[in-house]
């Protein structure tokens, strides 16, 4: 099973890695894709420049370990980086393999603004990272018509079809984030140990964030 774990990653930092190996552990994925997004069509343009963004996560997957990848088809295609045309051209690929597309769960309740969002289930299953204790999930609205209808607790179900299902799973949610590490320096602050030495080490031979 393939999972994609998508996202700005602007910059990526440890909060990422711990829950992409949880992720991956969880659902015995036998690749793991981090898949950075060009052109966000929901948020502002990310700090970095997109090749700035690829770099920094090649610098931190090189000591990932096997079973992690990087996939850069949204950058290398133009327009809005919408999720259903990805998965679109994963499945001119992958064929029938089941594929997992890894979102957290405040993502997961916005999914009804994305592009084309119904057909997101046509083409993978989606697996909500939460924190552990999270109450009970929203079932109202047509979103919560998709979750009585395909949710499933056992993530070992995902792998009996292409895609369809919604799994949730709990994973350590450390209180790092891009927004945060973006802050810090450019308050002069040092992120050191929020991410990977060599991210950091870009950052700042780079200078970014700086202003």
């Amino acid at each position: 099973m393939l999972g994609i774990y998508g996202g700005t990653f602007d910059p990526i930092h440890y909060g990422h890695l711990r829950t992409a190996l949880e992720v991956k552990e969880h659902l015995r994925l036998e690749q793991l894709r981090f898949l950075p997004c060009r052109l966000p069509p929901h948020r502002g343009l990310p700090g970095a420049m997109p090749q700035q963004r690829l770099r920094m996560l090649e610098l931190a997957l090189e000591g990932a370990g096997p079973g992690y990848a990087l996939d850069r088809r949204e950058f290398d295609r133009e327009g809005p980086s919408y999720m259903v045309d990805t998965l679109i051209s994963l499945r001119e690929e992958i064929q029938d393999l089941p594929l997992c597309l890894i979102v957290g769960v405040d993502a997961f309740y916005q999914l009804p603004s994305w592009h084309r969002w119904r057909e997101l289930f046509d083409l993978a299953h989606i697996a909500v990272m939460h924190r552990p204790g999270m109450p009970e999930p929203d079932w109202s609205g047509e979103l919560g018509q998709q979750l009585r209808e395909r949710w499933v607790e056992d993530g070992e179900s995902l792998r009996e079809s292409p895609g369809g299902k919604i799994h949730f799973l709990a994973v350590t949610q450390l209180a790092i984030s891009a927004t945060g590490i973006r802050r810090l320096i450019h308050a002069g602050g040092n992120p050191r140990y929020l991410l990977p030495d060599p991210v950091l080490a870009m950052i700042q031979e780079w200078g970014l964030y700086r202003s």
